[in-house]
């Protein structure tokens, strides 16, 4: 079972005076004639139910934040039944918990292991190598590393992009960015969110993590940071407002402002925590010195802490306004955990699944995502066309480009025609249901370096996941494929491509289709020109009747 229960108005044209003029008797009565039938449609259709208004849309985006950095249980055991580990005794994310319990979250949900692709791929609805921001960008040098492509998307996303704030601006949402941004190189049209469809920036610009979380270190600004310094929050420079905090009195007041002016909203709240630098946030430091932790990773818990402070200080100004049970919030991370806890091709950080943020395993791409209506209200007509199951869990396996055609068909929103969209619309799902004609699929494509792993592509089909290493080293056993069974081996011990020639080679076919299918960059060989594209096992190690296929 994939769920675990726990145009503007018609404005008749004024005649002119010559229409006036050339008005005949027989026109004059032809008009008497009509009036009464106008008179009669026009009090009919004052009897018709108005419109409900559009929902309110808030995505809630956490930096670098994995499917085990909370209290939250996201991972199922051998019933399907919530199973605690022991960092969701380590964490503490009250917020998330009640957002959890009024809405369905997914423990299967992939996001692209680095953030800046998987950001682009939220705004546009394409995978990672479609839109080719394959990589994290720097904001100030082309970083696709020594054999990465020379064609990869570093400029990010341009003023002529179609985006989901863009397509949602023309529908008469208000669009507020709040928090990181990282769309663009400096002095790139994506560095300024509001050159991509947002109304309102705050904070946003070209980087992807702060000079400092400090108010009294002006968030970087003045401090040999200062070219990682958050703009837009002067008032609290000099103060002892954490950047968590500061990000969040922003985005409740743009959204007072929108409900005010009467408008429905889209606040993209994106925080730059739990991002390094691992400052940690004195509120919540007391919490977590007898955890027998280091340093670092009560810093980094009490940046957890902070966000989901956040989000529920959020969740209660929406009710305060009146508007939470019309307004559908989406929580998600954007990449694997990057907890300091441990090595990155290890379980640890993300424990008991391997890898975090930057490898290639489903520690650095197995995300938290969680979908609630603000306010369930059985019976509101919004929550009637998107219902959403409360405190279940999805195991149907969705990924972060899913999000546009979603919330795109809740605004009653269509993108324009010839455009390619690779995300499917999650509405069965969140309402707890199979959705038996959706393929749980899921291309992740890195071509650069270095980082945790360097120059590879992974495909998960169903419960199988194939990784192709372009350049072998010892992080793939020094072999081009790695090959892991998710249902038998979720944390990924086991690699079979050696012993299931058959499968692997079906699963390479499908990934360097899947790649061809998105046009995708690749990595160059030494001469620094030359694509390396993925190849299919040897024909020695694959049975004849495969090879047919």
């Amino acid at each position: 079972m994939p769920i675990v229960p726990v145009r503007g108005p018609f404005v008749p044209r004024s005649p002119t005076s010559d229409s006036i003029r050339d008005r005949t008797p027989c026109h004059d009565a032809a008009v008497k004639a009509v009036l009464p039938l106008i008179a009669w449609l026009a009090f009919g259709s004052s009897l018709l139910p108005a419109a409900p208004p559009p929902p309110n849309i808030v995505v809630f985006l956490v930096d670098d934040m994995g499917i085990m950095d909370t209290s939250v249980p996201f991972l199922t055991g051998e019933t399907g039944q919530p199973r605690r580990y022991p960092l969701n005794e380590f964490y503490r994310t009250p917020a998330m918990e009640r957002l959890a319990a009024q809405g369905i979250r997914f423990n299967n949900f992939c996001a692209m292991s680095v953030c800046s692709p998987t950001r682009i791929s939220i705004l546009t609805g394409q995978n990672a190598a479609r839109h080719r921001t394959t990589n994290w960008i720097n904001p100030d040098k082309d970083n696709a590393g020594p054999h990465g492509p020379p064609d990869w998307n570093w400029r990010g996303l341009r003023s002529s992009d179609v985006t989901l704030p863009d397509l949602l601006r023309s529908a008469g949402y208000r669009t507020l960015h709040v928090g990181k941004g990282h769309f663009g190189p400096r002095s790139s049209p994506g560095a300024d969110p509001t050159n991509l469809g947002f109304h309102v920036n705050v904070a946003g610009a070209c980087f992807g993590h702060p000079g400092s979380y400090y108010g009294k270190k002006n968030f970087g600004h003045g401090t040999p940071n200062a070219s990682y310094a958050v703009p837009h929050l002067g008032k609290y420079h000099g103060t002892d407002t954490f950047l968590t905090e500061a990000l969040t009195i922003e985005a409740k007041a743009r959204v007072s402002d929108a409900v005010k002016a009467g408008v429905p909203f889209f606040l993209y709240f994106a925080h730059y925590a739990v991002h390094a630098p691992f400052e940690s946030d004195p509120r919540f430091a007391a919490n977590y010195v007898h955890s027998g932790k280091s340093a670092q990773a009560q810093a980094f818990a009490t940046l957890i802490e902070g966000m989901d402070k956040s989000l529920g200080d959020l969740l209660d100004h929406l009710e305060h306004l009146g508007v939470a049970e019309n307004t559908l919030v989406f929580f998600l991370g954007d990449n694997g955990s990057d907890a300091p806890l441990g090595g990155a091709h290890e379980v640890a950080c993300a424990a008991p699944l391997r890898g975090k943020k930057g490898s290639h395993y489903e520690g650095g791409m197995r995300v938290p995502f969680i979908a609630a209506w603000a306010k369930p209200l059985p019976g509101q007509p919004c929550q009637k066309r998107l219902p959403i199951a409360a405190g279940t869990i999805q195991i149907q396996q969705a990924a972060v480009q899913d999000l546009f055609p979603t919330l795109l068909d809740v605004a009653g929103v269509k993108p324009p025609r010839d455009y390619a969209v690779d995300g499917l619309k999650l509405n069965k799902l969140l309402a707890g249901r199979p959705d038996r004609g959706r393929p749980e699929r899921f291309l992740m494509h890195y071509p650069h370096a270095p980082h945790r792993s360097d120059y590879w592509s992974s495909w998960r089909d169903g419960d199988w996941k194939v990784v192709y290493h372009y350049y072998p080293s010892a992080a793939s056993d020094n072999s081009h494929y790695q090959l892991f069974n998710l249902k038998t081996d979720p944390f990924e011990q086991q690699n079979l491509a050696a012993t299931q020639p058959a499968q692997l080679d079906r699963m390479m076919r499908d990934l360097i289709a899947a790649l061809a299918n998105c046009d995708a960059a690749y990595p160059v060989g030494e001469d620094g020109a030359t694509p390396l594209k993925p190849q299919r096992p040897p024909p020695a190690s694959v049975p004849a009747r495969v090879l047919d296929l």
